[in-house]
């Protein structure tokens, strides 16, 4: 982003963070590309001719975050970490809606190595349901698994929305993809 519109995304922030609300609308011309790419990263994995379209998924993110008004905006980095948060919660109720009886686990765990992870949409209950747990165990490695896969960010990007150090991340995302890679193997083994 150039440097001209990276200022001129952290001045929308700050409108919005004072109530304006029109900011939002002159904001998300400006990352729209951004979460254009996350949107069809996730849509990727998906079923042909599924209801739910990246664009589709952005104009719902659009409308979530139109109707908060107690986010405290910090930067570009924040305000894309609340997007992808937010896509996160849109993708878990639009699987939740199809009414997914058969919850299925990963089978192939590349995806915590990808930078871009991808992963079907029907996989996602199951992330977001180990992502629950994880939370439980640990708040903020469930939150870089959140911002690294749900929100595509970097290493870098993930440690300044956190406010921690970029090796901070690096320990942390290691640990979590190890629970994760073992919570998930063992959710498909059959203990009968």
């Amino acid at each position: 982003m150039a440097g001209q519109a990276a200022g001129q995304v952290t001045l929308l922030l700050h409108q919005l963070k004072g109530g304006d609300q029109d900011a939002l609308a002159q904001l998300m011309p400006l990352v729209y590309g951004e979460l254009r790419r996350l949107a069809g990263h996730y849509m990727r994995g998906e079923r042909p001719h599924h209801t739910l379209q990246p664009t589709a998924l952005i104009h719902e993110v659009y409308l979530r975050l139109l109707g908060q008004s107690r986010i405290d905006w910090q930067s570009r980095s924040h305000f894309v970490a609340i997007a992808a948060q937010t896509m996160r919660r849109v993708l878990v109720d639009s699987a939740l809606q199809r009414k997914a009886r058969k919850r299925t686990t990963p089978a192939n765990m590349a995806w915590l190595d990808q930078e871009t992870p991808e992963c079907a949409l029907d996989e996602v209950l199951a992330i977001d349901d180990a992502l629950a747990r994880l939370a439980t165990l640990d708040a903020e490695q469930a939150r870089i698994v959140e911002l690294r896969y749900f929100g595509g960010l970097t290493v870098d990007e993930t440690a300044q929305a956190l406010g921690v150090s970029p090796r901070t991340v690096r320990r942390e995302w290691a640990t979590a993809k190890l629970w994760l890679r073992a919570e998930l193997s063992g959710s498909n083994t059959d203990d009968s």
